[in-house]
């Protein structure tokens, strides 16, 4: 695998969706503190949800956590994305928040337009980018698309379509815990063994460092499966065959604690370690 690190690049924050955004919003308040704080310019694109209150909604919670400015950038069609205002809109922001809804909606308005070159480009050259719930898959260069509850691996258990591209080192699930999902997740392994398999519970995320370093952050857990030593992997022949995969390794790690790409070790918040060797 190709690590894409880069001390240009900005941080990428993947969130399993449903964040707090009054009482203990840590994973808000961490993404506006990485956009500047006060000087904050955040862009909100709300393109995979429905409801046209949730962009004006993620304005106020922004507004309310100290960003000086944060505006909604609504592109609802194909047309929308060429739009040079709107794409101005992103290319002065200091960071882009991706709101949750439906994954395929994100890919079938912006794949392949001129707001996907500009994520692409911006992230490259270090505006940081958050996505919550489908926002979080999209990330991926290999996207969920949609898949079946359940622990256990199973064939056509999950389809997959291309996402925006922002990291090839995983491909990201959210809702993670609350829906069942680990075997879906398994399953994207025994397809793609070389990529690392995230899965983030609700009010969780990853705060995804240019030195391919990440952080969880928030309140529930983070699921890595980890492909790179796999040494079986079985794909049955019709839908709902058992899966077979020998060698997958898994971490599960709770807020504070770090994972490196590049050497695929994970480590435990200090805090858990320090409580550890107190009770002992």
């Amino acid at each position: 695998m190709t690590l894409e690190t880069s001390p240009a690049r900005g941080f990428l924050m993947p969130i399993g969706g449903a964040e707090r955004k009054r009482k203990s919003p840590t994973i808000l308040r961490r993404f506006v503190d990485l956009c500047g704080g006060t000087d904050a310019r955040i862009a909100i694109i709300p393109t995979a949800s429905k409801l046209d209150t949730t962009g004006p909604g993620y304005e106020a919670v922004f507004a309310r956590l100290g960003a000086r400015s944060a505006q909604t950038v609504p592109f609802a069609t194909r047309r929308d994305c060429h739009r040079e205002d709107w794409l101005a809109l992103l290319r002065e922001s200091t960071g882009i928040f991706i709101t949750g809804g439906s994954q395929l909606r994100l890919s079938r308005t912006i794949g392949g337009t001129p707001v996907a070159s500009a994520l692409r480009d911006l992230y490259r050259h270090g505006v940081h980018i958050a996505g919550t719930s489908a926002g979080a898959s999209y990330m991926s260069e290999h996207m969920i698309a949609f898949g079946d509850a359940g622990a256990s691996p199973v064939t056509h258990m999950v389809a997959m379509a291309p996402g925006i591209g922002l990291t090839s080192d995983f491909t990201i699930d959210q809702h993670f815990r609350e829906r069942d999902r680990l075997g879906r997740l398994l399953t994207v392994l025994a397809y793609n063994p070389f990529i690392i398999g995230m899965g983030l519970d609700e009010d969780t995320a990853a705060v995804i460092g240019p030195d391919g370093v990440l952080e969880i952050v928030g309140s529930g857990s983070c699921t890595l499966v980890d492909g790179s030593e796999l040494e079986y992997a079985s794909i049955g022949h019709q839908p709902g065959d058992p899966v077979s995969l020998l060698g997958v390794k898994l971490h599960i790690l709770l807020p504070g604690s770090r994972f490196e790409v590049a050497t695929r070790q994970a480590t435990p918040a200090l805090e858990q370690v320090d409580r550890e060797v107190h009770e002992l």
